[in-house]
């Protein structure tokens, strides 16, 4: 298992090894000895899958305090255009955003930490993405930035987004309860 920086202090995408054979592949998506070494949560909580069809968008979401959370994600079925945007007050990257193109083929995971919106865009004709959470799902935190409001390079100028999701507030009008904190960078 490799884990990579990005742009955006604290996101990391982690490789896997897959293993191949006559039957397939096996991948381990969450080693905790790895994880406590570079400083990474692995208390997860909650986990879910979303199934979305080709041109669907989902996002920008995040669960504002004191029911934030960290994320893994990973897509096990299709392929998807990830997305991160930093909403921390005082990060050297708010407002940026890094992109990923998560598949089943690469297997690769991306570690959302608290204080980023995430959301991302079906490039295939299906794909299937597995989420892991540190808090419990909580409606009245549950919230969100407009997927357009940042200059993110969609594929797609019309893409199939939800109603609630294309009535969140605009970055620019958006006013951020997250605190950017001394970054736990970890060496690769």
């Amino acid at each position: 298992m490799k884990i990579h920086k990005t742009r955006i202090p604290d996101c990391y995408e982690i490789v896997p090894t897959i293993f191949r054979d006559e039957r397939g592949t096996f991948v381990k998506t969450l080693h905790e000895e790895t994880f406590r070494e570079k400083k990474l949560e692995t208390h997860f909580v909650e986990e879910y899958y979303s199934v979305s069809f080709k041109r669907v968008l989902r996002g920008l979401h995040f669960q504002i305090p004191p029911k934030d959370c960290e994320k893994l994600v990973y897509c096990v079925s299709g392929s998807v255009l990830d997305v991160v945007v930093d909403l921390r007050i005082g990060s050297p990257e708010y407002g940026k955003f890094e992109v990923f193109e998560l598949n089943s083929k690469k297997a690769n995971i991306i570690y959302v930490p608290t204080g980023l919106a995430h959301g991302f865009y079906v490039l295939s004709e299906n794909a299937i993405l597995i989420y892991k959470t540190t808090a419990l799902y909580s409606p009245q935190h549950d919230s969100g930035i407009r997927w357009n409001s940042v200059n993110i390079p969609w594929v797609d100028k019309n893409p199939i987004v939800s109603e609630r999701d294309q009535g969140f507030v605009a970055l620019g009008d958006f006013h951020s309860p997250f605190k950017f904190e001394k970054s736990n960078e970890i060496k690769e």
